[in-house]
């Protein structure tokens, strides 16, 4: 059996997540502690090392998706694990930080089956706390002595910059009557695809290849990151609660443009028209209205768009390292986590 087939559908046993999840942990763990008093509470708590009683859980929870990408396009142009470590763990603790900012935004109140950090600990401390995490992770990264730490701070200080503009453009669809699908796709490359490009980028940019090798990898890995956040859109929409942890049609509720909801509401059907008018009225959707719009957004062809959209994306990915000489286990295992979080369930 290949490592492909052993690993299909099941993320937590990717090479790239295994190594993430056994070197990333004591790593993160002690930076957090060195924020010290209730900051490194708060902090733990939003990492999981912590319950929402504040009882250490020895573990980081999360999926590590970030640090796994790194690592394993470190791997894959010849680098050595220790040396993209740090960079890893500084776009986890800037991920965490963009969770905790973002949940305040959305009014989350819930995340990964249980309250968010504002919720738990309030907002200016919430605040303080995702503050907190990205100087925490431009630290690491320094701390790290090698020849490509110094432009790698700059590309993550880039990357924060792009994350703040798509944040902001999320921001502003809510209270834009139209949106195009390729605003949409814009804004998801800024919230989402930069991030993970930066981990790509990062973990090449630690191997012995050229510079322009690193660069190709960003590019990887922000058309990945726009697939996931495709197929995060799908599950806002018709992802089971119970794995989600999150209401079901919770983005409908919240009334919020995702890809889906953009795609149909472009589409220019009576589906899109319906839809249309009951996203401009106010109020709070009942259970029965919220699986009315589910079905106005799928009849209007939203659900197909934007799955389409997301293949799109990763065969626009892989396109980029067509190829490059890269090690074999390591592509294979790009090539698996790329499949399990295209068909994942939350």
């Amino acid at each position: 059996m290949s490592t492909a087939t052993a690993l299909a559908g099941r993320p937590d046993a990717n090479l790239g997540v295994l190594r993430a999840r056994a070197l990333l942990p004591p790593v993160l763990r002690s930076w957090i502690e060195r924020l010290g008093g209730e900051l490194s509470q708060i902090c733990g708590y939003q990492l999981g090392m912590y319950d929402v009683d504040g009882r250490p859980t020895g573990t980081v929870s999360g999926k590590l998706l970030r640090p796994a990408f790194a690592l394993l396009c470190s791997a894959a142009t010849g680098g050595r694990s220790e040396d993209v470590v740090p960079a890893a763990a500084a776009i986890e603790l800037l991920h965490n930080a963009s969770l905790i900012h973002d949940d305040i935004m959305d009014g989350d109140r819930e995340r990964r089956h249980r309250p968010t950090v504002w919720a738990r600990y309030g907002v200016a401390s919430a605040i303080l706390a995702g503050d907190a995490l990205i100087a925490l992770g431009f630290e690491v990264l320094a701390s790290h002595r090698h020849p490509a730490t110094a432009h790698s701070t700059a590309v993550l200080a880039r990357t924060l910059r792009l994350l703040a503009r798509g944040q902001e453009s999320d921001l502003r669809f809510e209270t834009e009557s139209t949106v195009d699908p390729d605003e949409c796709l814009a804004m998801m490359a800024g919230k989402t695809g930069v991030l993970l490009g930066c981990a790509c980028r990062l973990g090449a940019a630690y191997s012995p290849g050229p510079p322009d090798l690193a660069e190709r990898f960003e590019r990887f890995g922000v058309h990945l990151g726009v697939a996931f956040q495709l197929v995060d859109d799908i599950l806002g929409i018709w992802g089971d609660p119970a794995v989600t942890g999150k209401p079901v049609g919770a983005d409908l509720r919240a009334r919020k443009k995702s890809a889906p909801v953009v795609a149909a509401l472009a589409a220019g059907t009576p589906a899109s028209a319906r839809l249309a008018d009951r996203y401009a009225c106010p109020g709070e959707l009942t259970d029965a209205e919220v699986a009315r719009l589910t079905e106005w957004v799928e009849e209007a062809g939203g659900r197909a768009w934007t799955l389409a959209e997301a293949d799109r994306q990763v065969s626009a990915a892989w396109d980029l390292l067509e190829g490059l000489d890269l090690d074999d286990q390591a592509r294979s295992s790009l090539a698996t986590l790329t499949t399990q979080l295209m068909t994942r369930d939350h």
